[in-house]
């Protein structure tokens, strides 16, 4: 008996620590400034919202609006490029695949209208140099004559070429879902199984998925669903120079890479208006470059308003989860929440 009550009285002593720990963790922090700001933007950002900080290994802010919660599962449209740049990179860590390999090697079709000389790393920095439209909801709506990832990369390498590749920038969906073509090939399994198997189920993302319900291509660039919880794991894991929970999941080499930015802007010939101005690293725009190539400031927002970033720098990981068409005006409150966080946290760089 004496043991049992000793055993209930360890565990209570144990929860009441991390809690106080938590708690401590959250105090030297005064988020009153940016509670105000979510409040006063909530209807322009999105009614429905979910805004998270991770610091120091732990969640530091979560604030829930409307009908969301961290646990609503919702499209996350170009969101999902970091995932699938960071799909790549764990398989360059397995030595499958390096970033320089020549896409043709896996999909000969690309040879057939001399597209040869089209890399990975093109591929996941928008440098392929193939013809594309831009915007944004048409480019969605235009996808779904598709029926497989393999039938849309096939009818990609058969467009215009608009410039040699590596000369030029142009965002879209041509180069990441080429990328994730090239590791079906390779694997042998479908992208969504893929990207489950080494990436979702070791972060523990269950409720994360680039499955389409309704029978269309699966779409690497733009078509994932996730929740705020599993996302900011992802966050974390890249916050956390590639670990999680302790784990080496991605190699910090990898993460370094995934930071370096791939494009000059005078090479930039389409960029959304929530963009311009900005760099582009693996599947990521550099909000703020750093020295060395790097960017200091990562963010991969997504065309339903959702808004992931990590500032190296200063250590934290922000998530804004809605789903709500980005506009530029949105991007530009983004930029101005950071700077209210920023104040709370110290920058370690130059």
């Amino acid at each position: 008996m004496s043991y049992k009550v000793s055993s209930i009285c360890l565990k209570v002593l144990l929860v009441a620590g991390f809690l106080l720990q938590l708690q401590s963790a959250k105090a030297q922090y005064n988020w009153g400034e940016l509670d105000a700001e979510l409040v006063a933007k909530q209807k322009l950002l999105g009614t429905n919202v979910v805004a998270m900080i991770w610091k120091n290994d732990s969640l530091v802010y979560k604030k829930e609006m409307g009908e969301f919660n961290s646990k609503t599962q919702a499209p996350i449209a170009s969101c999902s490029k970091w995932l699938t740049a960071a799909l790549v990179m764990k398989l360059v860590d397995e030595g499958k695949i390096s970033l320089d390999d020549k896409a043709v090697t896996y999909l000969p079709e690309l040879d057939k209208y001399f597209k040869g000389y089209i890399t990975i790393r093109q591929c996941l920095s928008h440098m392929t140099g193939i013809s594309d439209e831009g915007g944004g909801l048409k480019k969605l709506l235009q996808r779904k004559k598709f029926n497989t990832l393999e039938e849309e990369v096939n009818a990609f390498a058969a467009r215009d070429i608009r410039a040699n590749p590596g000369n030029d920038f142009w965002y879209g969906n041509i180069g990441l879902n080429i990328a994730g073509r090239v590791l079906e090939v390779l694997t042998k399994k479908k992208f969504d199984i893929l990207i489950k198997t080494k990436l979702f189920n070791p972060l523990e993302m269950r409720r994360t998925t680039f499955t389409d319900l309704n029978g269309n291509a699966q779409n690497p660039s733009g078509g994932g669903q996730s929740t705020p919880d599993d996302y900011m794991k992802f966050l974390s894991m890249l916050l956390n120079k590639g670990k999680y929970k302790g784990v080496q999941f991605l190699s910090e080499e990898s993460v370094e890479e995934m930071r370096k930015m791939q494009n000059s802007l005078e090479q930039v010939r389409f960029a959304p208006k929530s963009a311009e101005g900005y760099m582009y690293a693996l599947g990521s725009w550099a909000i703020e470059p750093g020295s060395n190539g790097q960017a200091n400031t990562l963010a991969s927002p997504g065309l339903f308003g959702t808004w992931p970033m990590i500032d190296y720098c200063r250590g934290y990981a922000y998530l804004f989860f809605v789903k709500n068409l980005l506009g530029e005006e949105r991007a530009g409150a983004h930029i101005e929440i950071k700077k209210i966080i920023d104040k709370q946290v110290a920058s370690s760089c130059n």
